[in-house]
């Protein structure tokens, strides 16, 4: 069995690490001034700009193990596609992972961007789709479509990417979209279509990720509740006669020791506002179901990071110290390779894994960790 190992290409910014919140790099962060500084000191233009630092990070991966890299799309980041396009004449084999919403974007327009990356980046293209999360993050696209509605327009989006990419005249009459005689030229419709990862948590995700998921991608949850998740999908699945893989995208914190790991976490948890501890659990997720489950494995009282370790080596306060969900790992290198080859016999098949700063651990995990999990290529 081969497992798939990805990275996560920070173009939302990032601090200069977990236990300091200061803007470092990118310049996406709020009160970045290195906004206005291009370059490496932050003091004058050297011709080192936040692009070049993605470029970095693409590099570092692809060279410590890692297939290829998820390139996320909030309202803070730049647009994927166009991300995608420069770091790939960066690297040579590194995978791009596009992070869209299907109901901003045409079906067919899609295919055509799509397929014409395809074709010049030798096939290196993948989708993470996402149909967001409901409330102000969603008004801000302009979308006050309601939830299970959002899915069954995925759906449809996927049908029409699908059919328009065999080169045969497609039509197709839905709820949000309609087509007629639609196709790719040739050559694009002979390029191989992008695999697909499909993030979502409410049984309308899961009916929409059982017609055309390749990968089923969670975040992190404990272990059960994981596998419970997977199984479920799996189960949709197999009544379409298709099979479907599982991803699981988490953070981590890895050391040579797992004192040295947690100490970590304290530092960057000793940083953290009372006032910050008390409106975690009042955290709402909009209509995600996927962010509504992630706070509910928290406890209602936080006075210690200890509070927040809710399994072995599983921390549920990453998003404390960063954007994002809040399950992590934490623990030496042999520690949180075993805790992902659990996650592999639970049923994962790949990995969007992360750590702050993204550079410098690209190159931490991909030499100390990776090697030690069974199944990777």
């Amino acid at each position: 069995m081969t497992i798939d190992f990805h990275w996560r290409i920070p173009t939302h910014g990032e601090p200069s690490s977990l236990r300091a919140h200061e803007p470092f790099r990118g310049d996406w962060l709020p009160n970045n001034n290195s906004i206005r500084k291009a370059g490496l000191s932050g003091r004058k233009d050297d011709g080192f700009a936040y692009i070049d630092y993605l470029a970095e990070i693409a590099r570092a991966a692809e060279i410590s193990g890692f297939q290829g890299g998820l390139i996320p799309s909030f309202p803070m980041t730049d647009e994927p596609w166009a991300i995608s396009s420069f770091l790939a004449r960066e690297t040579s084999t590194f995978r791009f992972m596009l992070a869209f919403q299907p109901g901003f974007l045409n079906p067919v327009t899609a295919a055509r961007m799509t397929a014409s990356l395809q074709r010049a980046t030798n096939g290196r293209a993948l989708f993470n789709i996402i149909t967001g999360g409901g409330g102000p993050s969603q008004l801000w696209w302009g979308d006050s479509v309601d939830h299970d509605s959002r899915y069954t327009r995925t759906t449809e989006f996927l049908d029409i990417l699908r059919g328009v990419w065999r080169g045969e005249n497609f039509s197709y009459k839905g709820r949000f979209y309609q087509v007629e005689d639609a196709a790719l030229p040739y050559p694009l419709s002979e390029e191989e279509f992008p695999e697909i990862y499909f993030s979502g948590s409410s049984d309308a995700a899961l009916v929409s990720a059982s017609k055309h998921a390749d990968y089923y991608l969670s975040w992190l949850e404990p272990f059960a509740q994981l596998k419970d998740k997977f199984d479920r999908v799996k189960t949709r699945t197999d009544t379409l006669g298709r099979k479907i893989k599982c991803a699981v995208r988490v953070d981590i914190i890895a050391r040579p020791t797992e004192e040295e790991a947690w100490a970590e976490v304290k530092k960057g948890f000793d940083r953290v506002s009372r006032e910050t501890l008390d409106a975690l659990g009042n955290r709402g997720g909009g209509d995600s179901v996927g962010a509504n489950r992630q706070s509910k494995f928290r406890p209602g009282a936080i006075n210690s990071y200890k509070d927040l370790i809710i399994e072995p080596n599983v921390w549920s306060g990453f998003n404390l110290l960063r954007g994002g969900q809040g399950q992590g790992i934490v623990g030496s290198y042999e520690q949180v390779a075993e805790r992902l080859d659990e996650l592999v016999q639970l049923g994962a098949d790949a990995f969007i894994l992360a750590s702050t700063p993204h550079l410098e651990e690209a190159y931490r995990v991909g030499e100390e960790v990776l090697p030690l999990v069974r199944g990777h290529r």
